[in-house]
């Protein structure tokens, strides 16, 4: 029996809750630390343009919304999730490195924010879980404005090759093992490798991408492991 919307967003945001404690920590466990990386490479991405007002849609624990404020210390950064357990720890992070980041809860299926607010929006690993990723697209692409950019960093379904395979095992045996044992959610690190394995591959994002208005490239990461596509709003 499929899903509904409704419930898988339910059931999302009540599982990042429970994890939010130690999010951060599998993070780096998880990615070998290739994560950092990965949104070293998002935020140059998404700062090209010189934006002066950013949102970091599905920000988590506010790790790429704290980056981008550290190296655009004169843009106005928004960190927005649906989670407040984790708005919380991303909050104490702000205070901590004194950096001046807005971090409120919203829903990617009904931004409320004015069209055209901000010139860039950033997304880091959080897009696969939105219940309708047409319907999210067409909110980052309302509240863009013209010229403005989607940065969208994402796993894609493991690549193809010897390296995919034993990519493969580890994210579906060893990862949900290990997160698991250290979240104490095994259901969570069950649910990741099924979300990327059912998440659209790089090229047919593109496409998905270009269908809500965007002008879209991409590139792979760390052997196809991530991938970073990026939408400018014409």
């Amino acid at each position: 029996m499929a899903v509904l919307p409704e419930e898988k967003a339910k059931r999302v945001r009540r599982m990042f809750s429970e994890i939010a404690p130690r999010y951060d920590l599998l993070n780096r466990l998880l990615s070998l630390g290739a994560d950092v990386r990965w949104r070293r490479r998002a935020v140059a991405l998404a700062l090209e343009k010189g934006p002066r007002r950013i949102l970091d849609l599905a920000t988590g624990t506010g790790d790429l919304a704290l980056l981008l404020k550290a190296k655009a210390p004169g843009a106005e950064v928004v960190g927005a999730d649906f989670a407040p357990p984790m708005l919380e720890i991303a909050r104490k992070k702000a205070r901590a490195r004194r950096l001046e980041v807005r971090f409120l809860e919203a829903d990617a299926l009904a931004l409320p924010f004015p069209e055209g607010h901000f010139d860039a929006v950033t997304l880091a690993f959080g897009f696969r879980n939105f219940a309708d990723h047409g319907k999210a697209l067409a909110e980052i692409h309302r509240v863009l404005a013209p010229g403005g950019r989607l940065v969208l960093l994402e796993f894609p379904p493991p690549p193809k090759g010897a390296f995919g395979l034993v990519y493969r095992v580890y994210f579906q045996r060893v990862l949900p093992f290990l997160g698991g044992v250290i979240s104490g959610n095994f259901g969570a690190y069950r649910y990741l490798p099924e979300s990327v394995e059912a998440f659209p591959p790089p090229e047919a994002l593109k496409a998905l991408m270009e269908r809500a208005g965007f002008s879209v490239r991409y590139e792979l990461l760390t052997f196809g492991v991530a991938a970073i596509h990026v939408g400018d709003k014409p």
